[in-house]
């Protein structure tokens, strides 16, 4: 999963990116609205998190502009404001979720994780399709009731393609998700881990369909 963090204070940028990651998130950092505006209208982000006050284009203007474009991605908004009527603000203009600072990290991650899982349809923090349960709380995959241990990267692999069961994701977008802006984007990885996630869980854990992408079925566990 991958998440922008807007914020410009590079403390609470670098405190909310370290204790996303060690979630098994995927972060960027926007220091300013106008960069922020940039990559949330061109990048394929599963969570925005966004503080209000920002240099630039403040964090208000930067999320109408978001919605006017239709990217209906999950928004959390930060802000040291703790008037009512401006929580009201951000929400009617597009946010899903608010948190005011000071705040505690494992309340955000709580958060975050609760607006993804919404953002595509499940309720609950344990996600099962098959013989295959993922506690997205304590970052664990079982099949057939056994714990499998994964790698940070095996464990995003499942993770995301589980988000979207019944759904073909293709190799592109699966390769943002995993790696973000990093260098090592390469289809040759991206398979590696299949093969290795395919080993531990079972080999027709995750599809292939040639030319499409990657599938997880939305079976009845």
């Amino acid at each position: 999963m991958r998440i922008l963090i807007v914020e410009d204070d590079p403390r609470i940028a670098a405190d909310i990116s370290a204790a996303l990651k060690a979630a098994s998130f995927v972060t960027d950092i926007a220091a300013d609205g106008e960069d922020a505006w940039f990559r949330g209208d061109t990048e394929p982000y599963d969570l925005i998190v966004l503080d209000l006050g920002l240099p630039k284009i403040d964090g208000l203007t930067v999320l109408k502009k978001w919605r006017a474009a239709g990217r209906h991605l999950p928004v959390l908004v930060l802000t040291a404001r703790g008037l009512w009527a401006e929580r009201v603000e951000g929400i009617d203009a597009g946010a899903d979720d608010y948190l005011v600072k000071p705040f505690q990290m494992e309340e955000l991650v709580a958060r975050v994780r609760a607006l993804i899982r919404r953002s595509v349809g499940i309720g609950s923090a344990v996600i099962e399709t098959g013989l295959i349960r993922v506690d997205t709380r304590q970052m664990h995959v079982s099949t057939n009731g056994v714990h499998v241990p994964l790698t940070p990267l095996e464990y995003r692999l499942v993770s995301f393609l589980v988000h979207n069961k019944g759904r073909v994701v293709p190799a592109s977008e699966l390769l943002e998700h995993l790696y973000g802006d990093e260098d090592a984007r390469e289809a040759n990885a991206l398979e590696a881990a299949i093969m290795r996630v395919r080993k531990k869980l079972g080999t027709e854990t995750i599809e292939t369909r040639r030319g499409y992408g990657y599938f997880v079925a939305d079976s009845a566990p």
